[in-house]
């Protein structure tokens, strides 16, 4: 990992978790993972976006398939990450390829992801604005982290780390940076 990505998201507002990675190239694959269902599937979510921004579309969770585990841990006990398949509505606020991709994300703010070439990797930077509590902030910084993880491994063509095992290791992370840094 490049020096100037953090091992951990930050939090450059109380609301807003910000995560960096440097990912292996070209951008427009990149871009695909982000952007075409089956690709994100193998990181992420389902679901097919109408590429325009104003579209609605649904992102489709089956953590459970990413490794073929069942749940296990702190995980287990939320009843929105034990569930085999977990539905969200969001809507798309910007989309230009293939730099950008903003979304809306029901009840729990807006992502934006950009897209920066450099060299032969590419920098991602996710920012999760709007965060509406201690909660979610801690939810939503280890679950991006986790997939973000899954991400890296798919792109590098590597066995990702067992995903619900990261998860679990990383919401105890979060829980802590979080306490600290008292949001």
């Amino acid at each position: 990992m490049s020096s100037s990505t953090a091992q951990y998201g930050e939090y450059p507002e109380r609301d807003c978790l910000q995560i960096q990675r440097f990912l292996p190239g070209p951008i427009e694959r990149v871009w695909k993972y982000l952007t075409d269902s089956e690709l994100r599937r193998r990181w992420l979510a389902a679901g097919d976006m109408l590429p325009e921004a104003g579209s609605e579309f649904e992102f489709v969770w089956r953590n459970n398939e990413l490794d073929g585990g069942p749940v296990r841990g702190k995980a287990a006990d939320d009843p929105e990450c034990a569930v085999e398949e977990f539905h969200m509505r969001s809507q798309i606020v910007a989309w230009e390829p293939p730099r950008l991709l903003s979304f809306s994300w029901k009840n729990s703010g807006d992502v934006t992801i950009a897209l920066e070439e450099r060299g032969d990797e590419v920098l991602l930077t996710l920012t999760h604005y709007k965060l509406p509590d201690e909660g979610t902030i801690v939810g939503v910084s280890a679950g991006w982290h986790a997939h973000l993880d899954y991400l890296l491994a798919r792109l590098k063509d590597e066995p990702p780390v067992p995903f619900w095992d990261n998860h679990n290791r990383l919401q105890e992370v979060y829980e802590q940076r979080v306490k600290e840094l008292g949001l």
